[in-house]
């Protein structure tokens, strides 16, 4: 059978796995966090990256835009390293983003950058992302003269390399719901930029999607998601299946090889390789899941009545990670 990421695979079968999955909106501020106002420059910032969870407050394209970044323990700003952008989900903010995923610990633990950027579009509580000719929840119409968010993901890429020692090689998305589509966007809109992306609870193939490059792409979803079903006929955003999401991306990277599908203790992999310039499309149907983050907190009870039941089945940080550094940009 076919191989996520060589290690990925590997990792899925013999690492123990995190036990408790998250929620959209856990309302927490990252405890310790500060805030920097900053503008956009164009020099490296590979000598002033030291290890901090900061919250920018950034200009960006005439809009005033909030970013909680990252650096990870032990860092020295000697040494380029990756960044992830995580994406909150519709009606979330970044810094329940943030405690959501946990991907600071997994930050810390496998030296990369993660940054938690924030939506314009005010909803409830939270934010929503301005996807391109996609309707909000509820099948609201985006507010005129919203910010053109993947302009603003695109420009924070360079703001981060301005400021931190990334390692332009290495620039990663995931995201959440809304955030995972937001996600599917950027691989489609700026595949020169993104070496490789991980939707979680929200895999789309947009139309156009004018990739220069086959974009590796590894995706999780619950097959009980009641808010982003698994098999589509959701949303007006959420039409078709996650399985023809991931088929519709094999198609894009040009895949030769049949999907191989392997259930492993309730978990449904599902693999297309001999894809162009050595890409990948990995999906992971997490049997029983909701809508939820694989391997995120515990949530209450009350929660999972309205987004599905929780599983302990996957760790998605872990398992994109190993994707993500198979993954760089050539």
């Amino acid at each position: 059978m076919g191989r996520i990421a060589k290690v990925g695979i590997k990792a899925f079968r013999t690492s123990p796995l995190t036990v408790g999955v998250g929620l959209i909106a856990l309302g927490v501020v990252p405890f310790g966090a500060t805030t920097t106002t900053v503008a956009a420059a164009t020099t490296s910032g590979c000598t002033s990256t030291s290890p901090s969870s900061t919250t920018l407050s950034l200009e960006v394209n005439g809009f005033s835009r909030t970013v909680i970044v990252h650096v990870p323990k032990g860092s020295t700003g000697a040494t380029p390293l990756a960044v992830v952008l995580n994406l909150h989900g519709s009606g979330s903010t970044a810094a329940t983003q943030q405690k959501f995923t946990k991907m600071d610990a997994a930050a810390n633990e496998d030296g990369f950058i993660v940054a938690y950027p924030q939506g314009l579009i005010p909803d409830g509580s939270g934010y929503d992302w301005n996807i391109p000719g996609v309707p909000l929840y509820g099948g609201r119409p985006v507010p005129p003269k919203s910010a053109n968010d993947v302009k603003f993901l695109t420009s924070l890429v360079g703001i981060l390399e301005s400021r931190y020692c990334v390692n332009p090689k290495e620039v990663y998305a995931t995201g959440f719901s809304g955030g995972a589509r937001m996600t599917s966007q950027l691989a489609c809109d700026d595949s020169a930029l993104f070496a490789a992306v991980a939707p979680v609870s929200g895999l789309r193939r947009p139309k156009p999607c004018p990739t220069t490059r086959a974009v590796p792409v590894i995706s999780f979803h619950g097959s009980a998601d009641p808010v982003d079903p698994f098999a589509g006929h959701g949303q007006k955003y959420w039409t078709y299946s996650v399985t023809t999401a991931a088929k519709d991306w094999s198609s894009q990277d040009h895949c030769t090889s049949v999907a191989h599908s392997t259930p492993v203790n309730g978990v449904e992999e599902t693999v297309y390789d001999g894809c162009s310039n050595g890409a990948q499309i990995g999906l992971y149907e997490i049997n029983g899941e909701g809508h939820e983050w694989p391997g995120g907190p515990k949530v209450p009870s009350s929660d999972t009545f309205l987004l599905g039941p929780q599983s302990s089945l996957v760790n998605a940080n872990s398992l994109m990670w190993a994707f993500f550094q198979a993954h760089p940009l050539p």
